[in-house]
């Protein structure tokens, strides 16, 4: 593998350029990408141009838990590729995605930190979050990792939690927050709004047929988490263009043996979208999914969602939408 300018995100699966002397590096599934994952890459950035060093992010292509114990494993808020791009935008010599294995989960911790840390990466500095622990068990701790530290000639920084949302920023609040519809709440924490991406997919044609054109979004993957249930006021990018509107998520209890769906109605838009890329970002809970005793009454409603959004987004203005 070749080395890269800086500014650019490189996998790096199987170690670093030998020009490269030395690293400040962050370890950490960082899962979302939030506010506290933020300060922790900014840190580690910040350090490396202090030090004419190269910046490194060592990751992983799963949930830990999903390999160590499945039952377990949260569903995720970012899927390898959406965490791909989210990382681009942070200015680091090098991220590298590491398959997660039960062998790997066996590593103790200073297996790791000789092994990865030392050997492949060239740490000069590790920092860390504050909540961080990893090797079997997350036995390695701030304290383990300073021992070993001082053993291997490479120092230990620890980043604060980031306050947001009424606590401490965390992978674990965002999930809840979003499973519970609080996208706002989610927002707040992540630092952007919380996503989703797929591809315009044919339908039934049911909600041109009620005035509503909608565009039917594939499904994410199986473990990417989607909010609850419900109707949201949504910004959507399709292809170049960025637009408002609405998005129908769930079942369609008043058309009985509908499937669930994932429905996005755009505002003040109108032409042919099908197979392109959809990313959706979530603004606001309006309501619950509801049904209604006829396609008029279901009409009735979707058009106060309507004017609910369009006062959304008058209020919010270009910063809050």
């Amino acid at each position: 593998m070749t080395g890269e300018p800086r500014g650019t995100a490189t996998e790096m699966p199987s170690g670093l350029p030998p020009t490269v002397d030395g690293t400040v590096v962050t370890v950490g599934t960082f899962d979302g990408v939030h506010l506290g994952h933020r300060a922790i890459l900014e840190e580690i950035a910040r350090r490396a141009r202090s030090r004419d060093l190269r910046s490194v992010l060592l990751t992983f292509d799963r949930h830990p838990l999903r390999v160590v114990r499945p039952d377990d494993a949260p569903p995720l808020l970012t899927t390898p590729n959406e965490k791909k791009e989210i990382l681009a935008q942070y200015g680091l010599d090098y991220v590298a995605f590491v398959s997660f294995t039960l062998a790997f989960s066996r590593y103790s911790p200073r297996e790791f930190v000789e092994e990865v840390l030392v050997r492949r990466l060239r740490a000069r500095e590790l920092v860390i979050g504050h909540d961080h622990g990893f090797g079997r068990g997350r036995s390695g701790d701030v304290g383990v990792l300073e021992s070993l530290g001082a053993e291997h000639g490479f120092a230990v920084d620890v980043v604060s939690g980031i306050e947001a949302a009424g606590g401490v920023v965390s992978s674990t609040r965002i999930r809840a927050a979003i499973a519970e519809g609080r996208v706002e709440d989610a927002r707040a924490q992540l630092g952007r709004p919380y996503s989703l991406r797929g591809t315009v997919i044919h339908g039934m044609g049911r909600g041109r047929t009620l005035g509503f054109p909608t565009a039917n979004i594939s499904p994410p993957p199986p473990e990417k988490l989607l909010p609850a249930e419900g109707i949201y006021a949504v910004r959507a990018s399709i292809g170049s263009e960025l637009c408002r509107g609405l998005l129908h998520l769930g079942p369609r209890p008043t058309f009985a043996g509908s499937p669930p769906t994932i429905e996005l109605y755009v505002l003040d838009f109108e032409r042919d979208v099908y197979g392109e890329r959809v990313v959706v970002e979530f603004l606001k809970k309006l309501r619950d999914v509801a049904p209604f005793a006829s396609a008029g009454e279901l009409v009735d409603q979707m058009k106060e969602d309507r004017e609910h959004a369009i006062r959304y987004f008058q209020e919010s203005g270009p910063g809050g939408a």
